[in-house]
């Protein structure tokens, strides 16, 4: 039997602070957006992904991919949104076995009320207390263990796309 590949001092101080920044940063984000709207975080990041989308319409097994969710936990989530107004679920035009969700008109209006607030939170929590080199490591840095991640990779997958938001100081909802 081989010896385990324990960690140094400098990679375990580095995966406390990155466990602690995955249990803490989300916490923070939902009470927030809860407090807003009734809106958990992955609430908001579904209709988010779906307002960034063309005619703000994916299907459903894409946007899975985009939010890092399960396609089950997807399905429930959706159905709560739908249940809300927020979003509907067609057949795709393109394959009617595909389902895909699209992001209603009030939907919409939600996105656009709550965006700025919750991009001041971010703001708040994160980019506040970095330079921007800092701001460019994090970004190389988290799209590195993304990618060892999700083989699919939806969120960076297209870089025009995330060059695009990047360039254009991320002003979509």
């Amino acid at each position: 039997m081989t010896e385990p590949r324990w960690l140094n001092a400098q990679e375990r101080r580095a995966w406390l602070a990155l466990l602690s920044v995955n249990t803490l940063l989300p916490a923070a984000l939902d009470a927030h957006l809860t407090s807003l709207n009734r809106l958990s975080l992955f609430d908001y990041d579904v209709l988010a992904m779906l307002s960034e989308a063309e005619g703000r319409s994916l299907p459903m097994k894409e946007l899975a991919s985009r939010t890092s969710a399960s396609l089950s936990r997807l399905s429930h989530v959706v159905t709560k949104l739908q249940a809300r107004g927020w979003i509907d679920r067609q057949p795709s035009p393109d394959d009617a076995r595909v389902t895909t969700a699209h992001l209603t008109d009030e939907g919409w209006e939600t996105i656009v009320e709550l965006a700025p607030v919750h991009v001041e939170r971010v703001r708040e929590l994160i980019f506040d207390g970095l330079d921007g080199d800092d701001v460019r490591r994090l970004a190389e840095i988290a799209e590195k263990i993304v990618g060892r991640l999700d083989e699919d990779n939806w969120i960076f997958r297209d870089t025009a796309r995330a060059q695009a938001l990047a360039d254009d100081g991320g002003s979509a909802p």
